[in-house]
């Protein structure tokens, strides 16, 4: 029986060729993004599961309290990691301290490479459940010893077995290869972890902060013990930080909390000290428009199909006239659903395999089909089943339901009525693709005003190198003069961070008029004296730095324009700012500087002349040099005093672009899915102005016997259609009005919603349909009205 219904549906579907390849061309569109949705939401969901602890890890975090406003930190002071062995203890099976992933230089015999790791207690590699591919992850319990990524022990050793030979660490001490580990996934919080070394390595840095309660600079992570609650653990040690701190830190409120693993990445983004999400409203954001745009091809095939009901009408007379039961019919129709919906399917896997590659371009992702996974076939085959079944729901359960007398003496007529479903039908799918182009544009409207931003410096030819040996800092100025004599150079500076960052701050600031009973907290940026010039900072008021650290100018400060409003000076120039028991004169203000997110506020922020070792080095280009000439000198004179270290620089242009990757990564997707839509949209009403043309061939015939134009001819057919995706911008307007409304309200400093937004909207959308509809249109008013009336 099945059999029959599957044969008289392939017959069905090679005697409509056009309407076939309609619908399953728009299924297929419509699949092929259900597919790189799901694809790219699994991976999301997938994150950090690599590690088998994955839902017993955690990270130790903290809430204080500045100008009184709540912020969250992913790093807590060292002796807190003893406190919660000894105090609380029976929570945890592991408690590691770490220090922040950064770049290091590792060396053996003439090869140097600088590689991401970190300082980690000996436990680590069992609370992460590295994967040793050599060696023992016990390795750390020796002071000397280091553990090495797969790929780093393969760059440096080839094909030999590195355990137990020597690499120089940072060109200052030999550490041992006591382990290899397999590389951790790009779907791991981790992944840039190529290499551990002893936590005890950092040496002066643990011994001097032991037991300081005020210097948040490390993290902790830890394994909840079998049978622990996170979160009955994090309420009982919220207060293990406070307890310990002397007064001047317990004015910043601290409150400790566990942040386990399984929302590392998807709820990332923390508010007045509250999760709020982050990551996972893309997930969301995504499976809705996957849903939608699948909905809008299974809406094509309802339309198409009930679009054909009076030709199909004669057939199901027959079948009900020789004694088929409408459940049969039924069964008829949906088994040419479900097997269009198969061939849908092999379409689109096709479709998958050949733009995956561009949807991990725009993604930042790298993912891949999961071939030998059985669910995913399960999946995939489920997920074909539902979108048939849909698909052929209104059409199996409308067309089975004429009645074979009326059919069979021609008396029945669809009706003006009938057409409605299919109109409404319409009008969903164009405000599902209207909705979803006012998105797109929102988003990229909103990453173009931020871009627009004031930085306060010029980022044009500006480079940043790190420096991980103290070999330039201590031959600086024939460094610096060695630079300016290849006419490559215009300026050179050091600093404690990279202009378009900013890695410290600190609140120990006091002043004539601060309120006392608040906190404030400040960006702290160490510089040497050509900073301003080399990276060409704008001055509001005051001087530039005119000496370096031992000048007069040693014990002063340069603050911007938000630091200078915290401060609440009438005047800030000449007044004395504390700190660290020292007296501090300020001497100029700067225009704020974007260092850290474009969408937020300008942090307060202090500038400082350092007397200590810097490792960033900032490199202006002459203008009108060739830049990779430039480089190429810069990087000969950098050889020449910073051997052991290759040269690696950053432009501050690249860095600051890479702010925007997840907005423009969003847009860019909306975008992909929104002319999909619109695709989808299109060969629908395509396909439904084919079939009203045939249906109305004779009183075209007619029209233009009576002198009718092929303009009035087009305007009749169009004119539906147009008042349609007119409505369904009525529609999409307010809905998409109020959720990219919401979106915005996520960045501090953003965009309004202008009109313009919503009018270019309906107007690309209505060119499009009515250019889809004028194929069909021009066509059926050109044909001989002669032939129409002899055919009708």
């Amino acid at each position: 029986m099945l059999k029959n219904y599957f044969k008289t549906a392939f017959r069905s579907i090679t005697k409509n060729k056009m309407h076939a390849a309609l619908n399953i061309t728009g299924l297929s569109a419509g699949m092929a993004v259900t597919l790189l949705i799901g694809i790219w939401i699994n991976d999301e969901l997938s994150f950090d599961k690599y590690h088998q602890n994955y839902n017993s890890i955690a990270q130790v975090m903290q809430n204080q309290t500045f100008s009184g406003e709540v912020g969250t930190q992913p790093t807590i002071p060292m002796p807190l990691g003893e406190e919660l062995r000894t105090t609380y203890g029976r929570e945890f099976k592991k408690v590691v301290m770490s220090s922040g992933t950064g770049k290091h230089l590792i060396a053996s015999g003439d090869k140097h490479f600088v590689n991401t790791g970190n300082y980690m207690q000996a436990d680590a590699p069992s609370l992460f459940s590295l994967k040793m591919l050599s060696g023992s992850g016990n390795g750390l319990k020796d002071l000397h010893s280091i553990l090495l990524s797969h790929s780093v022990a393969t760059a440096i050793f080839g094909d030999k077995d590195p355990i137990n030979k020597l690499v120089k660490f940072d060109d200052t001490v030999s550490l041992k290869v006591t382990g290899v580990y397999e590389d951790l996934p790009v779907n791991t919080t981790l992944n840039d972890l190529q290499f551990i070394v002893p936590w005890e390595l950092q040496g002066a840095a643990v011994k001097n902060n032991i037991q300081n309660w005020n210097n948040n600079g490390w993290k902790i992570y830890v394994q909840m013990a079998d049978g622990v609650d996170i979160n009955k653990a994090s309420a009982k040690i919220k207060d293990s930080k406070y307890n310990k701190s002397d007064n001047a830190e317990k004015k910043f409120n601290p409150v400790i909390f566990l942040y386990p693993m399984n929302k590392w990445h998807l709820y990332a983004e923390f508010k007045g000290g509250v999760n709020v999400g982050g990551r996972i409203q893309y997930v969301w954001l995504f499976g809705i428009i996957g849903l939608f745009v699948l909905l809008l091809a299974c809406i094509n095939f309802m339309n198409l199909a009930t679009a054909k009901s009076e030709k199909r009408a004669k057939e199901v007379g027959i079948r009900k006239a020789i004694g088929s039961r409408r459940q049969q019919l039924i069964l008829q129709f949906f088994s040419e659903s479900l097997l269009m919906a198969f061939m849908a399917f092999m379409l689109s896997f096709l479709l998958v395999i050949l733009l995956l590659p561009l949807f991990n371009d725009v993604a930042g992702a790298n993912m891949s089909l999961p071939f030998l996974n059985p669910l995913f076939w399960v999946a995939g085959l489920g997920f074909t089943l539902v979108a048939g079944l849909i698909a052929g729901s209104y059409p199996a359960f409308y067309l089975s339901s004429f009645q074979p007398v009326k059919v069979l003496k021609g008396t029945y007529k669809t009706g003006r009525l009938a057409t409605v479903p299919r109109k409404v039908l319409v009008v969903l799918q164009f405000t599902v693709s209207i909705a979803i182009i006012i998105s797109t544009i929102v988003v990229f409207r909103q990453v173009q005003f931020a871009k627009n931003r004031h930085v306060g410096y010029n980022r044009e030819g500006l480079i940043t190198v790190e420096t991980l040996t103290p070999n330039i800092h201590a031959q600086f100025g024939a460094f610096h003069n060695d630079l300016i004599k290849t006419g490559a150079v215009s300026g050179v500076a050091w600093s404690t961070t990279p202009v378009t960052e900013s890695w410290n701050s600190q609140s120990n600031f006091d002043w004539l008029g601060r309120d006392k009973t608040g906190t404030q907290n400040f960006a702290t940026i160490g510089i040497s004296k050509e900073y301003g010039k080399t990276i060409g900072w704008q001055f509001v008021d005051g001087r530039d730095y005119r000496s370096e650290t031992g000048g007069a100018d040693g014990f002063c400060f340069v603050i911007n324009e938000a630091a200078a409003k915290m401060l609440g000076f009438k005047n800030p120039i000449g007044e004395t700012v504390h700190w660290y028991g020292f007296n501090f004169h300020i001497i100029g203000i700067v225009r704020d500087m974007v260092m850290n997110s474009p969408f937020s506020p300008v942090q307060p922020t202090i500038f400082f002349m350092n007397p200590g070792q810097m490792n960033v080095l900032n490199i202006r280009m002459a203008p009108g040099t060739s830049v990779q000439g430039s480089l190429k000198k810069i990087a000969q004179v950098y050889a020449q005093y910073n051997p052991g270290q290759p040269f690696e620089y950053k432009f501050a242009d690249d860095e600051y672009a890479r702010k925007f990757d997840v907005e423009e990564r969003v847009g860019k997707l909306a975008g992909f899915f929104a002319v999909l839509a619109i695709f989808i949209s299109c060969l629908g009403i395509f396909g439904m102005a084919s079939f009203i043309a045939e249906q109305r061939v004779k009183e075209i015939g007619v029209r233009k016997v009576l002198g009718a134009s092929v303009f009035n001819l087009w305007q009749l057919l169009s004119t539906d259609f147009v008042v349609l995706v007119f409505i369904s911008l009525l529609i999409a307007s307010p809905l998409a009005f109020y959720f990219m409304h919401k979106w915005l309200l996520n960045y501090e400093y953003r965009s309004n919603i202008s009109w313009w937004i919503f009018a270019i909207a309906g107007i690309g959308s209505l060119l499009v349909a009515i250019l889809t509809v004028s194929f069909q249109a021009i066509k059926a008013a050109t044909v001989n009205p002669v032939k129409s009336l002899r055919e009708a």
